[in-house]
């Protein structure tokens, strides 16, 4: 008997999820029903208009511009994260996996922050590499952290720490996508499937081949 392509597809998520809790999971404070705003749920904080910056990567200072020529897979989330970062993480790594070597070559995905406190270049050089190996993980201060958002238009909100210093960063989950060019393009939602993200890719590939 065959196994179709998308069954393989849920079993290696699945089994990537499982991965990340053993190396990854840390408990997370209890909050009260009432204020609980699920993981991903946040809505933009602006209007995106994208546009450079430079955040501390595993080897140093990172520059948007360092990628020009590159389609930019730029996620915002944390480490710490039980659920939605993960997965998305996963669907992105499944789907830069699902490209041509020749395509992949002119792609990078980039995992910012929005946990600086905790979320040391150290850690993240560990976390970003778990999902694909052309997953980098960067952060800054919160100042330098809360610009790059804004200008991309993510959200996010700490919430208060329990007796044990654990705590939860609320966040939105969307993809944002920059082209060879450096322009934000547009943004993929929260669970955008491995095709989807592979066919969003592929049509800035072939505008960026048309300049």
């Amino acid at each position: 008997m065959r196994i179709n392509g998308f069954l393989i597809a849920v079993i290696a998520l699945l089994a990537a999820a499982l991965l990340y809790l053993a190396a990854f999971w840390e408990p997370v404070p209890q909050r009260p029903v009432e204020k609980i705003v699920p993981h991903g749920q946040l809505p933009p904080a602006t209007a995106p208009v994208g546009g450079d910056f430079v955040l501390q990567g595993p080897q140093g200072p990172v520059a948007l511009a360092d990628y020009r020529g590159k389609v930019v897979l730029i996620y915002f989330g944390y480490t710490w994260c039980p659920d939605v970062c993960p997965t998305s993480l996963s669907l992105l790594a499944q789907a830069i996996a699902d490209l041509e070597p020749a395509e992949r070559e002119r792609v990078q995905a980039v995992f910012i922050s929005v946990d600086p406190e905790r979320d040391t270049p150290a850690r993240l050089k560990e976390y970003a590499p778990f999902f694909h190996p052309a997953l980098i993980g960067l952060s800054g201060s919160r100042e330098q952290v809360a610009a790059v958002a804004t200008a991309y238009g993510s959200s996010y909100q700490k919430q208060p720490a329990n007796a044990e210093g654990n705590y939860a960063v609320d966040h939105s989950s969307a993809t944002y996508v920059v082209d060879p060019q450096g322009q934000l393009t547009g943004s993929l939602p929260h669970a955008s499937s491995p095709a989807q993200i592979v066919a969003f890719v592929r049509q800035q590939l072939a505008a960026g081949n048309a300049r």
